[in-house]
């Protein structure tokens, strides 16, 4: 049968058409592509307990960011050369616009500069038989390249350790950093020749956090790896550095969101400025404190998420070490009792379920949920000694409003009678997160790691003079607190 043609009028046809054309581009531009690969049951070298799961771990996030992947786990020699070779020609016949991104965990040596990915069937004796027996690295570059795409990202978590401490000539730890062409991203789960660590708890410290970083929304690939890396350091204790080097001329996100327009209102962006510094803080008080303000925010999940893995690793160690020392549960609770309603009570009770608090949270939670507005005792509560909690807000701010240009009075030596405008060239006076090690941050510039022109700086100014988070104010890093409550006065004249 022959369709009806239908008359419709020639703008319909014509926006219809160009509806199509656009929707078409769009899905063609969001071509991603992914190979995955795992290798733990080796014969002859080392076998190793994670790579497996953590290449699943990687292929499952990113089929839930649109990637098409194909997951190779255990593979030969043969099956691994085969599976680059097809991830090559795929990656090529897509147009330049495509995504392509290549993970690989499990043994990886170096050699004369170069690096090598182990099979699981891989069998060495002599060091002059290694590329016979592995697969370059570089090969995988090459195959990526060969596409002429904007965006190649290669990640490897491959520096366990070195399998064959046996064989002459092949003594070096770790990978060699690599050169990449143009537009690529390469992310390593160690410093070049050191050794990272394969992980206890079924997945590898940079896998692990990994995983969890590019999941965050409209958070650029440099951000995730800056994340992973204070990630990897909190839980390696500054064992494990995470790398990365970077060709690349286009901006990538791997999970980008739309939240309706891009915040334009003072409120909304306060709001992704809290969340952005109470996320690179790592600190569940200002998780709490950001809870309690944006309890329905698009980013409250993710802000639940890490409070629980927060406390889950603070009970952890506190189990370990067989006490209760006064940490962030007693900050927490104290900023809970003295919040109005019932979220930062919630907060509190699920992030210490067995808190030393405990009944007195629930007491006051349960009045607050009858109204019976209970006013407990505090008196068997610790003291937080850094904590200004209890001070008026107008004595927490300099005199003000100061300019930026304006001389700061402070007791610290160190920053009195320098302007904001110096002050976030200096190196800071605490650590930026709790715990890092001093090689880490001492002696280091604060714009190493924070892009302080004076318009970003007025944006997260302006998140301070929300009565909520006077309490952030306190904070002792990087500069004993005094940077913050300047800000805040500088917001205060509208930040001249």
């Amino acid at each position: 049968m022959i369709p009806r043609r239908l008359n419709l009028p020639m703008w319909l046809l014509a926006a219809t058409t160009l509806w199509l054309i656009l929707w078409a581009g769009l899905l063609h531009a969001a071509d991603r592509m992914a190979l995955v690969v795992g290798n733990s049951a080796y014969g002859s070298v080392t076998a190793l307990e994670n790579p497996v799961h953590d290449a699943e771990l990687i292929a499952d996030s990113l089929e839930e960011l649109g990637f098409e992947v194909t997951l190779i786990t255990d593979a030969t020699q043969v099956e691994l050369k085969r599976g680059i070779a097809q991830f090559g020609r795929a990656l090529r016949a897509k147009d330049e616009s495509a995504v392509g991104l290549f993970y690989y965990a499990g043994h990886g040596v170096q050699s004369f500069g170069n690096n090598y990915l182990l099979p699981v069937d891989v069998a060495l004796s002599d060091a002059a038989d290694l590329d016979l027996v592995a697969v370059e690295a570089q090969s995988v570059l090459r195959q990526m390249a060969s596409a002429r795409n904007a965006t190649n990202i290669v990640i490897l978590d491959a520096c366990r350790n070195n399998p064959f401490v046996s064989v002459a000539d092949l003594n070096d730890n770790g990978l060699a950093e690599m050169q990449a062409p143009t537009g690529t991203f390469l992310a390593y789960a160690t410093a070049p020749g050191a050794v990272a660590l394969d992980g206890v708890e079924g997945n590898s410290p940079f896998t692990e956090a990994l995983a969890r970083e590019m999941t965050v929304a409209n958070q650029p690939i440099e951000q995730v790896l800056k994340q992973v890396r204070r990630s990897v350091l909190e839980a390696t204790d500054g064992r494990q550095t995470p790398w990365d080097s970077s060709s690349l001329v286009s901006d990538f996100v791997f999970n980008r969101v739309s939240f309706g327009a891009e915040p334009r209102s003072n409120a909304a962006i306060a709001e992704r400025e809290l969340w952005n510094l109470a996320r690179e803080s790592r600190d569940a008080v200002q998780l709490m404190l950001f809870l309690r303000s944006y309890g329905k925010s698009p980013y409250a999940a993710d802000a639940r998420a890490l409070l629980a893995e927060i406390s889950h690793r603070s009970n952890t160690n506190e189990a370990a070490q067989g006490s209760h020392p006064i940490t962030d549960e007693t900050a927490m609770f104290e900023a809970a009792h003295n919040e109005a309603g019932t979220a930062a009570l919630e907060a509190y009770l699920q992030a210490f379920p067995d808190g030393r608090y405990q009944e007195l949270a629930e007491v006051e939670l349960a009045a607050r949920q009858t109204g019976a507005g209970a006013d407990l005792d505090l008196g068997g509560v610790p003291a937080v000694t850094t904590s200004l909690m209890d001070e008026p807000l107008s004595e927490q701010i300099e005199t003000g409003p100061i300019s930026f240009t304006s001389a700061l009075k402070s007791d610290l030596e160190q920053v009195n009678g320098l302007t904001l405008e110096h002050l976030v060239q200096q190196s800071p006076l605490f650590p930026p997160v709790a715990g890092l090690p001093e090689e880490y941050w001492k002696e280091q510039s604060c714009s190493n790691c924070h892009n302080w022109t004076r318009d970003a700086l007025c944006t997260q100014a302006r998140t301070y003079l929300t009565a909520d988070l006077q309490r952030s104010l306190s904070k002792q890093h990087p500069f004993g607190g005094v940077m913050k409550r300047a800000l805040r006065s500088w917001a205060t004249g509208d930040c001249d």
